[in-house]
């Protein structure tokens, strides 16, 4: 049998194995192995031991427990709460106020976390009650909770980079400080959605009151200064070139637990709580990485994606052109699809045909993850659509996904300003590494 046959049926059993919601590591590296003995029967065990191993040993995805345990200790720290407070101090009497604070502090607890699922469950349950005290419209505070929660894949550090710098082999330092730009970007666009959908539709968030006086924002400000102070080391860190995001990692952890212990709110339990999560969430991810190799090897081998490469420039299309065609299968894959498992189908395919066309592949990952944002609060099966569902379990999920729409609309914007000003995810990671 010929490898690209043999390819195009590992795509579809593929295809078929996450569809039934067989989990996205085991599915890939099921088909993988397989194809690869089909096409080399030797290989198949070797190449599922080696890559494995050189996966689980990899320093480079240190950085993937490290922020996991930033982030929980930080919710166990309290400082997602202050965060929170803080917003909502300087934002919660504007049109639409209380739905903005839960869009930055969403923000805000991603650049500790760098998990969509942690933003928008951690803040879900600090803002989500108190939207709702002050009447505002289920599908406006369900809706601004789960786009914000997206926010955690494209502000740094997110996980979303890492894995695409895995699979890419690109810098992770360089991919964190490529989402700096579009991530403040995609949070003021959000903003600005609330006050649109607000504006409309004035009935759908009431005024709360008065401003807070300038002597209570500075202290609610006060307040968050250790979860500030926590990013600008990390991020600032990076940037600067002070340390890796390996570093970064650690260093942020290390604080998260000095604030924890400072603040007395470390116990046996919290503390076992926030580790089993982080070990969970690690092994997840994990897992998908060593579907996502076997597989790719197994795609190296077919020969595929080479052929596609060679297809495209026989055609004549331009890299531009690729590129909008590439996102436009991202958005459809995402209407049924998890967006780590497109990541991790689809980059092994489309990266030589990328590189072929000289693009930017910085560049191309910053599309991408706003791309998968947009997957996470797709229908059917946007996961922060039902992680939001777990919270305001008496919202139906028709007003859930009706409150989504204007920020899926806000986040495809957000990728067209990026697309056609590259240099919003190019020039800080150009300053950094010239």
């Amino acid at each position: 049998m010929e490898p690209t046959t043999i390819a195009a049926i590992g795509f579809g059993l593929l295809f078929v194995l996450l569809f039934i919601r067989m989990p996205v590591g085991l599915a890939m590296m099921l088909v993988g192995a397989g194809g690869i003995y089909m096409i080399r029967p030797n290989a198949s065990i070797p190449v599922l031991a080696g890559e494995i191993f050189g996966e689980s040993s990899s320093y480079a995805l240190t950085i993937l427990p490290l922020f996991i345990l930033m982030g929980n200790l930080a919710g166990i720290s309290g400082m997602s709460r202050d965060l929170y407070d803080a917003a909502h101090s300087w934002l919660g009497h504007l049109k639409g106020g209380l739905a903005s604070a839960s869009i930055v502090g969403c923000a805000g607890f991603s650049a500790l976390s760098g998990s969509s699922l942690a933003a928008a469950l951690t803040m879900g349950r600090v803002s989500l009650p108190e939207m709702r005290r002050y009447r505002y419209a289920d599908s406006l505070a369900t809706g601004a909770i789960a786009a914000g929660g997206t926010l955690g894949i494209l502000i740094p550090p997110s996980a979303g980079f890492v894995i695409y710098a895995i699979l890419t082999e690109e810098s992770v330092g360089r991919l964190f400080i490529a989402g700096v730009l579009p991530g403040l970007l995609l949070t003021l666009l959000f903003i600005v959605t609330i006050w649109i959908v607000v504006t409309l539709n004035p009935e759908k968030a009431p005024r709360t009151g008065q401003a807070m006086p300038l002597d209570h924002r500075l202290k609610s400000l006060a307040r968050a200064f250790w979860i500030i102070g926590i990013i600008l080391v990390t991020i600032g860190g990076i940037y600067t070139g002070a340390f890796s995001a390996v570093e970064a990692a650690g260093i942020g952890a290390f604080l998260a637990l000095l604030v924890c212990l400072i603040r007395r709110k470390l116990t046996l339990s919290s503390l076992s709580e926030g580790v089993a999560s982080t070990l969970k969430s690690t092994g997840t991810v994990f897992l998908i990485l060593f579907g996502a190799f076997v597989f790719k090897t197994f795609v190296g081998f077919t020969g595929i994606a080479l052929a596609a490469a060679e297809w495209v420039e026989a055609q004549g299309y331009s890299g531009f052109q690729i590129v909008i065609a590439i996102l436009a299968m991202f958005i459809l894959l995402g209407t049924f699809l998890e967006g780590f498992a497109i990541l991790v189908l689809t980059i092994p395919l489309v990266q030589p045909v990328l590189e072929s066309l000289g693009i930017d592949m910085i560049w191309f990952g910053v599309l991408i993850v706003i791309v998968l944002e947009m997957a996470l609060i797709s229908p059917p099966v946007g996961i922060n659509v039902f992680v939001v569902k777990g919270i305001a379990e008496d919202v139906p999920l028709n007003r859930i996904f009706l409150g989504i729409w204007p920020f899926w609309c806000a986040m495809l914007l957000a990728a067209a300003v990026v697309f056609m000003f590259p240099q919003l995810a190019l020039f800080l990671p150009g300053t950094m590494f010239g």
